[in-house]
């Protein structure tokens, strides 16, 4: 095993999951932090406010505002930064926003994720040999590459990719880059799959934040179809410390699947949400599950998602530590705490219909 990483390089840390595991590494490590972000729609500096002042995040590195296509800049910042460790989040990550406009999910998670693979590269290749010895790049990915199961069964890290929306397809291409440049250049890096990840900061966009915000503003809170879609929910801080151990324990070329052993309809979910609101913030008359309202299903939406984490417990001696009942109320609290989160983020109209009009020709 080798030596604790001391200079983390993580993409996409002003976002949902990456901030997490900024906080993290500077709350649990020792370790300094290089934030590399876009700051598109999704990214939010106030996710890392609190880090401002450690000296090992706010002194000589800290953040940078770089967009992994620009080969350019990730090249100044692994050469003034010199990690010895990347934690690749940065992407597009909404599966409703790449039914409506798949090229930017390509354009970032494919051809992104291929430049950052190339810097590493050239980085790595240039380190002293008890320094490449040492470097990790785990690449965190999703158990959307996997596609649909039926009622039994879980995703493990043997299932194929079968991806079913544009957003699942174009992170399941940036697998196969990562385990394509471990297999032909050495590359020493990890792919990581997890479950759908929920907490503080979540942009409201995604299932749990919108409902949520929609509840408390009196809005009908959206369910697609009969909301009897199955998803394997797991708190973003047990997620962020899962990607640490792979950090410290994962072995080069390897998958491990991260998984909160938390399956729940999305009605039920829903449904828990409101039962958790009507007792922190009872609305005049009612249950907030009054709100519900089943709308059309999203296109080729994906059955029921599962992950066996037994090789993440086993070789990374990680498990879980929030239930889906704990991590649920610290997150409807911390957005009771938090209403105006993010500010700029207003209420919108529904995406990701599927009737948008393909283009031909390059773009």
């Amino acid at each position: 095993m080798p030596p604790h990483p001391t200079r983390v390089l993580v993409t996409g840390g002003a976002g949902f999951i990456g901030s997490s595991v900024v906080r993290f590494l500077l709350r649990e490590t020792g370790a300094d932090v290089l934030n590399l972000d876009a700051l598109t729609y999704a990214g939010d500096l106030s996710t890392v406010e609190e880090c401002a002042g450690d000296p090992r995040y706010s002194g000589r590195y800290g953040f940078a505002r770089v967009d992994i296509r620009d080969g350019v800049a990730l090249a100044e910042a692994f050469g003034r930064f010199r990690p010895d460790a990347v934690v690749h989040l940065a992407a597009e990550s909404h599966v409703d926003r790449s039914i409506d406009a798949p090229a930017t999910f390509l354009e970032t998670n494919v051809m992104g994720t291929f430049t950052l693979l190339e810097t590493a590269l050239l980085h790595w290749r240039g380190l002293p040999d008890a320094e490449r010895e040492k470097f990790r790049f785990v690449h965190v990915s999703t158990d959307e590459v996997y596609g649909s199961l039926g009622p039994t069964g879980m995703f493990t890290e043997e299932s194929p990719a079968r991806p079913r929306s544009p957003y699942a397809a174009s992170k399941a291409a940036a697998d196969h880059l990562v385990g394509a440049w471990n297999h032909t250049y050495g590359l020493p890096a990890v792919t990581t799959n997890c479950s759908n990840n929920y907490g503080p900061y979540q942009f409201p966009e995604k299932l749990i934040p919108l409902v949520i915000r929609a509840a408390l503003a009196g809005r009908p809170l959206p369910v697609y179809g009969d909301g009897s879609q199955v998803r394997d929910w797991l708190f973003v801080e047990d997620h962020a410390r899962a990607l640490w151990r792979t950090l410290v324990a994962g072995s080069p070329g390897e998958t491990y699947a991260i998984g909160g052993h938390n399956e729940r309809t999305n009605l039920a979910t829903v449904r828990t949400i409101c039962s958790l609101l009507d007792e922190l913030t009872p609305r005049d008359g009612g249950s907030y599950a009054d709100q519900i309202a089943f709308v059309a299903d999203r296109p080729g939406h994906d059955t029921r998602y599962a992950i066996d984490a037994a090789k993440a417990a086993r070789d990374l001696e990680w498990l879980p530590r929030e239930t889906f009942e704990t991590g649920m109320r610290k997150t409807v609290a911390w957005y009771l705490a938090n209403p105006d989160w993010p500010a700029t983020a207003a209420a919108g109209e529904r995406i990701g219909l599927g009737e948008r009009v393909a283009t031909r020709g390059a773009r």
